[in-house]
């Protein structure tokens, strides 16, 4: 198995980019490697001739009392992790920004809405860096986690509007043993607290039987739902067409079911697309 060079500065990034001549696969990540990730590098491996990792957490998309300073910061373990990928960016922050910058602003009625009204300023982050990201490396694909809908979503619009040549492949849900979505912010659960999070993959799933039976009701699915997350947090649960606008009824094939929660003090996402 191949190891991976480790590119730490722009320069760096930009010589090896050059030399790089065939399909090029980018999954952007902010490190705290899980399998989650991993099967985004698989799937690019076996669609491109090279795959790149990104690891760098971004500061723009954190608000103001988010956990960007407590934020796992895991670069040695992630770098052996990532078996086979040909290389890793890991940036410092002083290679990212420079001060005052241009901003991206997202279209209102898809970021105006569930994590955006929660995180004022989290999707204006991630165009911007991903942006960055996407200019500097110049990839032939990019991979996302269809655990953040919003966000895979917003960028799929971006790389749209902004004419950028490259493609977006959207990667399935990659869920632990017992059914939780994966993310790097799962290890801040403590073990009552993990039990209380296996609400939100199950009350989807019930959602998604009742559904599959022909309740397409979205009043009557959100009322069920919300009485199965009795004593949860929730932030929201959210049933949209693909382009994050609301729905009365559920439309096959177009349908998107967002489920946020605050578990102790730690934000949950997960979700469903039909």
């Amino acid at each position: 198995m191949k190891t991976p060079v480790i590119l730490k500065t722009i320069q760096e990034l930009q010589t090896w980019r050059k030399e790089i001549k065939d399909s090029l696969g980018f999954v952007p990540t902010m490190g705290a490697l899980h399998l989650g990730h991993l099967s985004l590098l698989e799937t690019s491996m076996a669609q491109n001739t090279h795959t790149l990792l990104s690891i760098f957490v971004n500061p723009t998309q954190f608000g103001i009392n988010e956990d960007f300073d407590k934020y796992p910061r895991t670069l040695e373990s992630d770098i052996a992790l990532a078996k086979g990928v040909d290389a890793i960016f890991a940036p410092e922050i002083s290679q990212m920004y420079s001060g005052e910058e241009t901003t991206l602003y997202p279209p209102k009625s898809m970021a105006g809405v569930y994590e955006g009204a929660h995180r004022q300023g989290h999707f204006e982050g991630v165009l911007q860096v991903v942006l960055k990201l996407f200019n500097l490396t110049s990839p032939t694909r990019a991979y996302f986690g269809q655990k953040d809908a919003q966000q895979l979503l917003i960028l799929q619009k971006m790389v749209q509007d902004f004419f950028l040549p490259l493609e977006i492949v959207p990667c399935p849900i990659v869920r632990d043993t017992d059914g939780l979505a994966l993310s790097s912010r799962n290890i801040y659960l403590t073990k009552d607290q993990r039990t209380l999070a296996l609400k939100i993959p199950q009350t989807l799933q019930k959602i998604s039987s009742l559904i599959s039976q022909g309740e397409d009701d979205v009043q009557r699915l959100y009322a069920f739902g919300m009485a199965e997350l009795e004593g949860m947090q929730v932030d929201y649960l959210a049933f949209c067409d693909h382009l994050l606008k609301p729905l009365t009824k559920i439309l096959p094939s177009q349908t998107l079911i967002l489920l946020t929660c605050k578990v102790g003090n730690t934000r949950l996402l997960d979700n469903v697309w039909l």
